[in-house]
């Protein structure tokens, strides 16, 4: 990525800028303008984000609290050791196969709640962080002309929490890295948008005018040129909804 200039009759070069962003020119050719205020405004949101995560996971952390002192590895060998007990120490060989059956299954019941209790907690947390970050998308609600729902229900599997973030993947399973922050790790939003960048039907779900260029139009036989306005989207139900996105309808305003 460079920066844009641009030389003046008397031969001084200067930066190009744009709304009093200077621009810069990605790899793939297209513009990016470096909104800085932005980007400090978009550390302050994350950083407000990332104390409700905290919180949300302290809240996890006390809840874990009431099953401390319980070693499940110690249950792990404890089951382990009884596949090992000498039969030739028991009288009756018929018991023995019913000591280690009645021994399993008392150890598996009594820490199968803290396994449920782990498995419901992470994926609380991991609804709450990969959900709300959908909800809040400001690129899903200027951008795209379908509900936040449908959009985690196409891309949601694209995100996962990891060290109290949520990272964006594309579909070979790479991270996603910022265009306008080289080195770092895309955000919730420009992630999004590259994966919608990618996404070969990305015409039937882009509104109408929310896109600039050639992928805001339906192109290449994409969508079948099909639109449905946006009061007529928002009276159908949900499933009428998804069944218009998979025809391949453009959302207009």
């Amino acid at each position: 990525m460079k920066l844009k200039t641009i030389t003046t009759a008397d031969g001084k070069t200067y930066a190009e800028v744009s709304d009093g962003k200077p621009l810069f020119i990605g790899d793939d050719g297209k513009e990016i303008a470096f909104d800085a205020p932005g980007t400090v405004a978009t550390i302050s949101r994350l950083n407000g984000e990332a104390k409700g995560h905290r919180e949300g996971k302290e809240a996890a952390e006390a809840a874990l609290k009431v099953f401390e002192g319980l070693d499940a590895t110690a249950a792990k060998d404890a089951l382990a050791k009884l596949k090992t007990i000498d039969d030739k120490k028991l009288i009756d060989a018929g018991e023995v196969e019913k000591v280690k059956a009645e021994a399993i299954k008392a150890t598996e019941e009594k820490y199968a709640p803290i396994v449920k209790e782990n498995e419901t907690l992470k994926g609380q947390l991991d609804s709450e962080m990969i959900g709300g970050a959908f909800s809040r998308s400001k690129y899903a609600t200027d951008k795209l002309a379908i509900p936040a729902d449908f959009v985690q229900a196409r891309f949601g599997t694209n995100f996962k929490r990891e060290d109290g973030k949520v990272v964006g993947y594309d579909q070979a399973g790479n991270k996603l890295y910022s265009k306008a922050r080289p080195g770092e790790l895309a955000d919730f939003d420009e992630a999004l948008e590259l994966l919608v960048d990618a996404y070969p039907q990305k015409a039937s779900i882009l509104k109408g005018n929310g896109h600039s260029g050639g992928g805001g139009k339906p192109g290449n036989g994409q969508g079948g040129g099909k639109t449905i306005t946006r009061a007529e989207f928002n009276q159908m139900t949900p499933p009428d909804q998804a069944a218009k996105v998979r025809e391949g309808f453009t959302v207009t305003e």
